[in-house]
């Protein structure tokens, strides 16, 4: 039991920690100055505690998410969004972002930029995600026992080298929103990583693998839930931690931390590999870097593709991940930033959604909860969310004046309230039912 958990908690924290897990920590580290502490607290809570709780709610039920929103709200809403999370954090954003973003930070330093380059690399590298995610059996062995930690080794070993050479905080005050509030700025970073949504697609990943072990009882498959779900949390927060203190250690010049164009956590990353290893530091990091996304590019690939085949048979699995292996090879050449921007707005319409759903999952495996109550919270989300993409993407000033009037609405955590009090009325209101009992007692 144990040991099966940690091999599927493994595989599930080398599809997690992808480009943005690996830049946001140094940043904050950075930033937050002397009020390191408070800060990466409030980033471990959300960027950890939401994903792994939504992870192993998810996991716990054998239909997943799908089969909660179906009791819950509808079937017809359950296919809706999950088809809309499954599309925004695969071929349409995430996928072709990992790979441009694997290009730009880690390859093209050795390349240099230019189409012919990108092009080249992205061939390559959706080739090889190709030959990985097309037989779903194997990413357990694959990914889990031998990627995984070798991105993770490449990262310790940076971590370690850098804390070594860098001993005291560089920075003695904290910049901006860190300097009024580190705990709260250091939580809505970690939200901001918005791994709660590839929590809803990893979960089918480690539900197939769960069902192939072949599990002899409930406690059995409970137990490999929860080694899965602390393995993950365990080796993100411990990546987290290493990496935002080399970022609060690392020496950064003013000229650069003034300049909004410079991603500080990239900055960290590359200059700290160049620093403490050379001339090879340049390799390194493209090693690091590509491998760090690659693992996340398959458990994107795999997850997206086992949805579709599930929900819409009129391909196969592996022409879905062929498919979206050449709908994103396209789109990590062609405007990417375009279609992130066209796509974007989607991501963040959703999300509050999806977290709403796993607040109430929650909440009734406990007591019963309303229908109408629970279907009133996700639309409370969803209003809300809508309000506020009008404001930031289309700048209506009615649309802002409204988010800038609920509370944290500058934070973009304005549908928070609103759901708070959805999900108080859920519970006083007619027409309750009970969460389903995670698992069957006959597994």
């Amino acid at each position: 039991m144990f040991k099966n958990g940690l091999q599927i908690g493994l595989m599930l924290f080398g599809m997690f920690f992808g480009a943005g897990n690996l830049i946001f920590p140094p940043s904050l580290g950075f930033e937050s100055g002397s009020m390191f502490a408070p800060a990466i607290l409030g980033f471990l809570l959300s960027g950890i505690g939401m994903p792994v709780i939504a992870l192993i709610i998810g996991t716990f039920n054998p239909g997943g998410f799908r089969a909660e929103m179906n009791q819950k709200i509808s079937p017809i809403f359950s296919l809706l969004l999950l088809a809309l999370i499954y599309l925004s954090i695969g071929p349409l954003m995430a996928i072709p972002r990992t790979a441009a973003t694997s290009f730009s930070i880690g390859v093209l330093p050795i390349t240099g930029d230019g189409t012919l380059p990108l092009a080249l690399f992205t061939i390559v590298y959706f080739a090889f995600a190709w030959w990985l995610a097309i037989t779903p059996t194997k990413l357990l062995a694959r990914l889990g026992k031998v990627l995984t930690p070798m991105f993770a080794l490449l990262i310790v070993i940076l971590m370690l080298t850098g804390l070594l050479a860098y001993t005291t905080t560089s920075l003695a005050e904290p910049l901006g929103k860190y300097s009024a509030s580190a705990f709260g700025t250091g939580f809505i970073e970690g939200y901001n990583t918005m791994d709660t949504l590839a929590s809803f697609a990893f979960c089918i990943l480690a539900l197939n693998e769960m069902r192939r072990i072949h599990f002899h009882s409930a406690r059995e498959h409970y137990t490999s839930v929860w080694m899965a779900g602390l393995a993950v949390a365990v080796l993100m927060g411990a990546l987290y931690l290493g990496l935002a203190l080399l970022g609060n250690h690392f020496p950064i010049p003013p000229e650069v931390y003034g300049d909004a164009h410079i991603n500080l956590g990239a900055y960290v990353l590359s200059q700290s590999s160049l620093t403490l290893f050379g001339p090879t530091g340049m390799y390194f990091l493209a090693v690091m870097v590509t491998l760090t996304c690659f693992t996340t590019t398959v458990g994107l690939i795999a997850a997206v593709s086992t949805f579709f085949a599930e929900e819409f048979p009129v391909l196969s699995y592996k022409k879905y991940v062929t498919l979206i292996c050449l709908v994103s090879l396209v789109l990590a050449n062609l405007g990417l930033n375009q279609i992130i921007q066209v796509t974007l707005p989607l991501l963040l319409f959703v999300y509050p959604i999806a977290i709403s759903i796993v607040m109430l999952t929650i909440i009734n495996k406990f007591v019963g909860l309303s229908k109408l109550g629970m279907r009133c919270t996700v639309t409370a989300a969803g209003l809300v969310s809508a309000i506020d993409i009008a404001a930031q993407f289309f700048h209506l000033d009615g649309a802002a004046a409204l988010i800038q009037g609920l509370p944290l609405g500058d934070s973009g955590l304005g549908w928070l309230v609103p759901v708070l009090i959805c999900l108080v009325l859920s519970l006083v209101l007619p027409g309750k039912i009970s969460g389903e009992s995670a698992l069957d007692e006959s597994l």
